[in-house]
């Protein structure tokens, strides 16, 4: 039995050096462990001209709607493919907040690329962000695969001063919707921030959104530690909210969780892999998705409504150290199948747990069908969804807390994770 969804055996996992310390200024001589997730998914209809690369995330109210093969009712958050062609709609700070600097908004712009990228069938764009020094930019790993249309795309970026750059792909890890490429040019580094923001906080969004190079948009950060889920099930199998697989429409679909910061910024296609910052032009995440009010605006005449998804930073700071390092990124997993618990009977939300894999993590840690996950290195966790996301946005081999409800009694559980 797996985790939410299915996921391999267990494998061990050691930690990863920090090659980015003198970059992001830390003191830490190794990667912290944060956030990742998995994806494949369902062919989408080829692009025919160039559209600005995105994800929307649609929320349809429903009942019993299962996700990524746990049950769940409510809003569902799915993610689709989208093309493209509506207004930018800029969102403005409500009164009290003051505005971030026009040198800080200067400062980021010149960090933030327009990616474009051809293949033999489609053609796209998106937004980049240089993170650290010898010209490495991370992006979405939609963007460079043009969602996954693409297996050996071109890629050029453009800079905030106009040069037109050839970038290689380093590496990209569909798991979190995450990619590395490079250009053979240093450009300005965007320091990550040293603390996650709180809720609250002023955000600015910065990209391409629509093609539109440099373009910059306001908020405030709404929800921290959202687990967004994206994949399709047989139950939905009409549904357009799904992820391309790799290996084509014929494989199993897999589900991706990602836990994200919300954000009323406006965020539209094309802002995709671009930077959302804090007030002091901090990198707190990779914007990536959007909000809509249901499935029929889930096309090319949906734009934003004031609610944006980024992934957040610690997971895109990890992701982007391991691939640098290695190729490639590792993401934890649990060895558990869980469900949303929503019993009143229980008292509390969270996980609860269905199966465990046999000699599995969660097992060896003493974990048991009944018991209710309500938390992960002491972040609440409200259903299976945000379980899933915060497991694999720890490396593989790591340990983490849970906290955890059986028979009505709190206890604390100490797990070892396998390797997706």
């Amino acid at each position: 039995m797996t985790d939410h969804p299915s996921e391999r055996a267990p494998r061990s996992g050691a930690r990863i050096p920090n090659p980015l310390a003198r970059e992001f200024g830390s003191e830490a001589p190794y990667a912290p462990n944060s956030p990742a997730y998995a994806s494949t998914g369902h062919d989408g209809q080829r692009r025919s001209s160039r559209a600005p690369a995105g994800w929307i995330l649609a929320m349809a109210l429903v009942g019993g709607v299962v996700l990524g093969g746990a049950a769940g009712g409510g809003a569902a958050l799915l993610l689709t493919n989208f093309d493209g062609r509506t207004q930018i709609v800029a969102s403005e700070s409500e009164g009290g907040v003051e505005a971030v600097s026009s040198s800080v908004v200067e400062q980021v712009q010149q960090s933030v690329v327009t990616v474009d990228v051809t293949a033999a069938n489609a053609q796209g764009s998106g937004s980049g962000v240089a993170v650290a020094s010898g010209g490495y930019i991370v992006t979405n790993n939609h963007v460079v695969s043009l969602d996954g249309q693409a297996s050996n795309p071109q890629i050029t970026v453009t800079t905030a001063d106009g040069q037109i750059l050839q970038a290689q792909l380093v590496g990209a890890d569909a798991a979190s919707d995450l990619a590395v490429i490079r250009v053979e040019q240093d450009l300005p580094i965007l320091p990550f921030t040293e603390a996650p923001p709180a809720v609250g906080e002023q955000t600015i969004a910065v990209g391409a959104p629509l093609g539109l190079s440099n373009s910059v948009t306001e908020g405030i950060v709404s929800a921290t530690g959202r687990g967004l889920t994206v994949g399709t099930t047989e139950e939905d199998d009409e549904s357009p909210y799904r992820f391309w697989s790799q290996q084509g429409p014929e494989e199993p679909q897999q589900t991706v969780a990602v836990p994200a910061l919300q954000t009323d910024a406006s965020v539209n296609p094309g802002n995709s892999g671009g930077a959302l910052v804090n007030a002091d032009g901090q990198l707190v995440g990779i914007n990536v998705a959007i909000a809509t009010t249901g499935q029929a605006d889930a096309d090319a005449s949906a734009g934003s409504i004031g609610i944006g998804f980024a992934i957040e930073g610690q997971l895109v700071q990890r992701v982007v150290e391991e691939i640098i390092a290695d190729g490639a990124a590792t993401h934890g997993q649990l060895g558990v199948t869980v469900s949303d618990q929503t019993d009143a009977a229980v008292g509390v939300q969270g996980a609860l747990v269905q199966e465990t894999t046999s000699d599995g993590p969660g097992e060896a840690a003493g974990l048991e069908p009944g018991d209710v996950i309500t938390a992960v290195e002491g972040r609440a966790v409200s259903n299976a969804t945000d379980l899933t996301a915060f497991v694999r946005a720890a490396a593989a081999g790591s340990e983490i807390e849970l906290e955890v409800t059986r028979d009505g009694e709190n206890e604390t559980v100490t797990v070892e994770l396998g390797g997706l």
